[in-house]
């Protein structure tokens, strides 16, 4: 005799989706938190610029390559220099807040983890940003780099760092460009099983080429953000898909031979 039974089913994914009003009104307070903590963080001019000293002395001390290398290959064409000034200014917010949109209606459960590991790693780089402020190469006379955004546009950054009062200038390390390029290539990878997705790992790389040759950002603070994203991802695992199993479809009862009934119904026949 044969049963039938089902294999055992992993739950629906979309039972992990959190609220939609309630991840708004968080991520948006997130983005709050990160602007007025970058704004908290402004100022602290002088030892932003003698930060940024140790931080070239020790690349060249340990063999980093020269942030130069990078921009001198773009500074070759003017489209290119222009292509990177621009991909610095505007991908690094829509990219970030497309992949959390995507993983929301497709993956909400690893949604859940990569907004929980980009908001680990943003408090940790402002926290970062308050104790180590650090000017970045494009200011530091001793590169002898080029501002690419002021003198090639387009422009993220005012004329006059000390006073801006839409960005703090000074929070060179770590890189959140290149920190969250990073999370989003990971979620990505982790998210889907297309035979393609390590392609993704191309948004981090350029973003690093991107940050360096503009002169907005040391090696360094490439190296420190990959730190304590590695940090985030160690202390915040994906959770499990939890697995519901079904019990097999029921057997037909089973005939009472020695009943009065089925005895009954076998005399009539």
């Amino acid at each position: 005799m044969h049963t039938r039974s089902e294999p055992a089913e992993r739950e629906p994914d979309t039972s992990a989706r959190p609220p939609l009003v309630r991840e708004l009104l968080l991520v948006a307070g997130l983005f709050l938190v990160y602007k007025l903590g970058r704004q908290a963080a402004n100022g602290h001019v002088e030892e932003a610029f003698h930060n940024a000293g140790h931080v070239w002395s020790f690349e060249r001390a340990v063999g980093l390559p020269g942030e130069g290398a990078v921009q001198g290959v773009l500074l070759h064409s003017h489209t290119l220099v222009q292509a990177a000034n621009t991909y610095y200014a505007t991908v690094h917010f829509p990219a970030t807040l497309a992949f959390l949109v995507w993983l929301y209606w497709r993956r909400p459960r690893h949604y859940v983890w990569s907004r929980r590991v980009l908001a680990a790693l943003t408090g940790a780089a402002l926290a970062l940003h308050l104790l180590f402020p650090l000017a970045p190469p494009r200011m530091l006379r001793a590169a002898g780099l080029v501002d690419t955004g002021q003198v090639y546009g387009p422009a993220v950054y005012g004329d006059t760092p000390a006073t801006d009062s839409m960005a703090n200038q000074f929070a060179a390390m770590p890189s959140l460009h290149v920190g969250w390029a990073m999370a989003v290539a990971v979620g990505l990878i982790v998210a889907t099983r297309s035979r393609w997705r390590l392609l993704w790992l191309l948004h981090p790389l350029l973003t690093l080429l991107v940050v360096v040759g503009t002169a907005n950002h040391y090696w360094l603070d490439a190296i420190v953000v990959g730190a304590l994203l590695a940090v985030a991802y160690a202390a915040l695992r994906l959770p499990r898909t939890p697995v519901r199993a079904h019990l097999p479809w029921p057997a037909a009862p089973a005939r009472n031979y020695a009943s009065p009934a089925y005895a009954r119904s076998g005399a009539q026949r």
